[in-house]
């Protein structure tokens, strides 16, 4: 992650699919068209809870691809369905094996800003940050903006 344009700027997102990851990757798009910044959208990928837990099993090999292929796609999906075709900044994917938080903390290493959603995936869906958010508050190496996702106005009326 070291060899990138600094002229005008680095944006990093984290990217897991969820809306207030894909809240988190519009406000940086939007972010770095006033900036003139590139945007490198970031997702972490790693075994599942327990996998090889007895200790001596390897990981197949198909195993680990299928894994990858799977998060990989999953960042394409989210990248396609918040850039506007032939527009916008120049975004590059990131697909970082480890902890969400671990992943985007490497990868916010000499960026400009590392933008979160409040929530991912996992968690308690009434908690204010998630896990991940809040480590990276905590720890990032640049400034952090965690957007929080757009809930729907209720009709009063």
């Amino acid at each position: 992650m070291e060899n990138r344009q600094q002229d005008h700027g680095r944006i990093v997102v984290g990217v897991d699919g969820s809306e207030p990851s894909q809240e988190a990757l519009r406000w940086a798009l939007r972010q770095a068209e006033l900036t003139g910044s590139t945007v490198t959208a970031v997702m972490a990928w790693e075994y599942p809870p327990l996998y090889g837990s007895v200790g001596w099993m390897d990981t197949p090999q198909d195993f680990r691809a299928s894994l990858e292929r799977s998060a990989g796609q999953e960042l394409d999906d989210a990248v396609a369905k918040a850039v506007r075709p032939g527009s916008g900044p120049p975004v590059e994917k990131f697909l970082g094996y480890g902890t969400a938080a671990g992943v985007l903390l490497d990868a916010a290493r000499g960026a400009d800003l590392l933008v979160v959603g409040s929530r991912g995936r996992g968690g308690f869906t009434g908690a204010l940050l998630g896990s991940v958010s809040h480590h990276c508050t905590a720890h990032a190496p640049c400034p952090v903006v965690v957007v929080r996702e757009i809930e729907p106005v209720a009709d009063d009326a």
